[in-house]
């Protein structure tokens, strides 16, 4: 099941953009590593569930399967890559990875890295395919 309705399209790529577009502009005028991890560009709640719904939904698009459940609370989780699907008693797949709204959206425009943010401890990733530095960013 996507992350975003398919009506929500247009008006999520575009609050998505807009996040991204925001964001690098503050990270042209941060000086260090440590003030891009801490970007978060000032938007309104529903535009930014409405970005990190669209990313998500990019990124279930670029990697497919029922393998790794991506949650980013509290407006989305998908589960992509192929590998063993959820427990049928629970429904958790084996790999999780659980990310705040303003972590997704900077690996996702490429204004930070996963590895990054996973040594400043931003990531919670569990699993054997815990680790989607391959897959960022989406654009």
């Amino acid at each position: 099941m996507s992350a975003i309705r398919e009506q929500d399209m247009d008006e999520g790529r575009r609050d998505f953009l807009a996040w991204r577009d925001a964001a690098k502009e503050l990270a042209a005028g941060a000086g260090s590593e440590a003030e891009r991890l801490n970007i978060e560009p000032d938007m309104p709640r529903k535009q930014l569930a409405m970005a990190v719904r669209y990313s998500l939904h990019m990124l279930e698009i670029k990697a497919p399967g029922p393998g790794v459940e991506v949650r980013v609370a509290p407006w989305g989780a998908i589960k992509i890559l192929d590998g063993p699907a959820s427990d049928p008693h629970n429904l958790t797949p084996p790999d999780v990875i659980e990310l705040d709204p303003d972590v997704w959206l900077r690996m996702a425009a490429g204004v930070t890295t996963w590895a990054q943010e996973k040594a400043a401890g931003r990531i919670s990733a569990v699993g054997e395919r815990d680790d989607l530095h391959e897959l960022l960013p989406l654009v």
